[in-house]
């Protein structure tokens, strides 16, 4: 019999990518999103490159009735959990928001799985945990804290929560995977990074610069201590990270305990690096300026991703090129939508 996943924020960037993942290796997929910065028509774009359906409520997962009528309804294996706010900016802007929205869905979500005695969580967590760190590459044995804004520090409270759970029953088994930057969509076209609104992220921003549906790029500081002045990332295509959490599936089903990952490739580039490999690869022009520095951005970020190598078996195939082509041609497939 298969395994069955509920997905939070199943049709998000990251999570639509899992979703065709999960599917792929033939689990049975169950999505909650609540749709707010996500678009209904995903699930069609999931169900038509897998060919196999998702069960999908649009409902918040901080409402703790509905959550519990989706557990009553299916016998849930598993649970991934992508949903809540993440943009580091509006953050900084809307911090209750953030710490209310992110803190209480995980609370509510982790108590009606202890209801139900489902009791394997992947958790969506962030390299924004390191904080200020400017020992780099990022190893997950790193002291974390010293976070500078609230997206970051809400991921950092889920972690400790986590971990308190575990401690205080060792039936949980839960996995915590820090993302680095994750770019680039599925080579089909049909789903890809399409938030509402002006991007918070830089490749979509690029991307919607070249269909020409923004004038130009904002580039956040050329003042930062790195190659040529702009901020270094660790940017990892969505469809390896996607896999990283299939990977981290398959061990968390046959295990107890708190694990933590890093999903990175490893490799650091700035964000002219981006721009510039955007406009070779794609033989297009893309105009930009120089802004200020956004608050809560740190100067580099990149990620040790040996232990996710060593202990699941993970590693990035894709590089920078396809990165942006896939990113490219999504944003060509979807102009306007």
């Amino acid at each position: 019999m298969n395994k069955t996943i509920l997905v939070t924020g199943g049709l998000g960037y990251i999570g639509s990518h899992t979703c065709v993942e999960l599917l792929n290796n033939n689990y049975n997929v169950i999505v909650i999103d609540n749709l707010s910065n996500s678009k209904e028509s995903v699930k069609d774009n999931i169900e038509a490159i897998t060919g196999k359906k998702i069960i999908f409520y649009n409902v918040s997962v901080c409402d703790m009735e509905k959550i519990r009528d989706i557990f009553r309804k299916s016998k849930i294996d598993a649970v991934i959990h992508f949903a809540g706010y993440k943009a580091v900016g509006e953050s900084v802007m809307k911090p209750l928001l953030y710490y209310q929205n992110n803190i209480d869905s995980t609370l509510v979500l982790c108590q009606v799985m202890n209801e139900f005695n489902c009791k394997k969580l992947i958790f969506s967590s962030s390299a924004t945990v390191y904080g200020n760190n400017t020992n780099v590459p990022f190893r997950e044995d790193y002291k974390v804290g010293g976070t500078t804004n609230p997206y970051g520090t809400s991921k950092l409270f889920i972690e400790h929560i986590l971990n308190d759970l575990y401690i205080s029953d060792n039936e949980w088994g839960i996995t915590i995977l820090r993302y680095f930057n994750p770019i680039g969509a599925h080579k089909s076209g049909l789903i890809g990074e399409n938030p509402n609104g002006i991007p918070n992220n830089l490749m979509p921003y690029i991307s919607k610069v070249a269909v020409g549906e923004l004038k130009e790029l904002s580039i956040f500081g050329n003042d930062y201590d790195t190659v040529d002045g702009t901020g270094v990332r660790d940017y990892i295509h969505v469809v390896d990270l996607a896999n990283g959490h299939v990977k981290a599936l398959s061990k968390l089903l046959d295990n107890k305990g708190v694990s933590i990952y890093n999903l990175g490739t490893g490799k650091g580039y700035s964000v002219l690096e981006i721009v510039n490999a955007f406009i070779k690869e794609n033989k297009i022009n893309i105009p930009y300026k120089i802004v200020s520095r956004r608050s809560g951005d740190v100067a580099v970020s990149y990620a040790d991703s040996t232990k996710a190598k060593k202990e699941l078996g993970w590693m990035p195939i894709y590089g920078i090129e396809d990165m942006v082509r896939d990113s490219y041609n999504f944003y060509r497939n979807n102009k306007n939508d």
